[in-house]
């Protein structure tokens, strides 16, 4: 009796134990689903949010783009708005842009020169400084990138007087090099540069070394092809910046012929009036060089943002 009493108790607690089992299985189940209808809420959530939000981002530029397809007096009556009426919509402020009265195709010749100039200079001589301090170990290498970070807690605004007297006693007021030299140090794109090559194997540099190549051929031959992300994200950036730049070469040019895009662009606004047509419609047009940079560099420009940020 007593081995059947044993053999009982050991089949209860079998028995209790498989229903644990099953219970906490279907705990399990229950609580996975809670967690995928959670995540499935905050899913919906978050595309609706940046939705709404790619919404307003788009919305001036659609805006704008309609706009630029409509007479100055029905612009003027009826402002910005996104209605789709092609009855009202015409290209004569595109004809009349284009027809050379308003020099808009030597505006953007020279913009395209100075930004051309401004990005290949640039990214040059801010990848072989950037090289040097983040690849060799010597005294003062922290004290000068420390002088190269706080140059960008400087505002342009403080240095624009110096550097204006500087260009006179050059005598390169109204040169391109006067408009292009100031910003071939950029900070910003040193220390991106310089945090994108910090996260490469120092593996790299002693494989070629070893191999016999030179300190140059080690930076052209094996750094440069590995740095092509940070060179398309800075082209984006520092072309975007040379190509909206404004008050510098507004200070610099002093010819009308040699006035860039948005220079161009702001003497369509003059006391007798204003020109909003032209002005939306060339404004939306010299976007198109920007965004086609950009469209051709995209995987780039994201691969170099993302391994810039990390180190490792």
């Amino acid at each position: 009796m007593k081995r059947l009493t044993d053999a009982d108790s050991s089949k209860e607690k079998k028995d209790k134990k498989l229903e644990e089992e099953v219970y906490k299985g279907k705990d399990s189940k229950k609580r996975i689903y809670r967690m995928s209808e959670k995540r499935k809420i905050s899913s919906i959530t978050a595309t609706v949010f940046f939705t709404f939000l790619g919404i307003l981002v788009i919305f001036p530029f659609a805006a704008a783009v309609l706009a630029s397809f409509r007479p100055g007096q029905e612009l003027i009556r009826y402002g910005l708005s996104v209605k789709l009426d092609r009855a009202g919509m015409t290209l004569n402020n595109y004809r009349y842009l284009f027809s050379g009265k308003h020099n808009y195709f030597l505006w953007f010749k020279n913009s395209l020169v100075l930004t051309i100039l401004s990005v290949s200079l640039t990214l040059i001589i801010c990848y072989f400084v950037a090289y040097g301090l983040a690849m060799y170990q010597y005294k003062l290498k922290n004290l000068l990138l420390f002088l190269v970070i706080a140059t960008m807690m400087v505002p342009f605004e403080i240095l624009m007087l110096p550097l204006y007297q500087e260009m006179i006693d050059l005598r390169l007021i109204n040169t391109t090099a006067g408009v292009v030299l100031p910003g071939l140090c950029g900070a910003s794109t040193i220390f991106f540069f310089r945090q994108f090559m910090i996260g490469l194997p120092v593996e790299l540099l002693d494989a070629g070394r070893i191999d016999g190549a030179t300190e140059y051929g080690i930076c052209l031959r094996i750094m440069l092809p590995i740095t092509k992300p940070a060179f398309a994200a800075m082209a984006i950036l520092t072309g975007m910046g040379a190509w909206n730049s404004m008050l510098w070469p507004l200070l610099v040019y002093r010819e009308a012929r040699k006035f860039t895009l948005p220079i161009g662009l702001n003497t369509l606004l003059t006391p007798y009036g204003n020109n909003y047509d032209l002005l939306i419609t060339g404004s939306c047009f010299a976007v198109l060089p920007i965004l086609v940079l950009f469209l051709c560099f995209q995987s780039y420009f994201i691969d170099g943002m993302t391994a810039g940020a990390v180190k490792g």
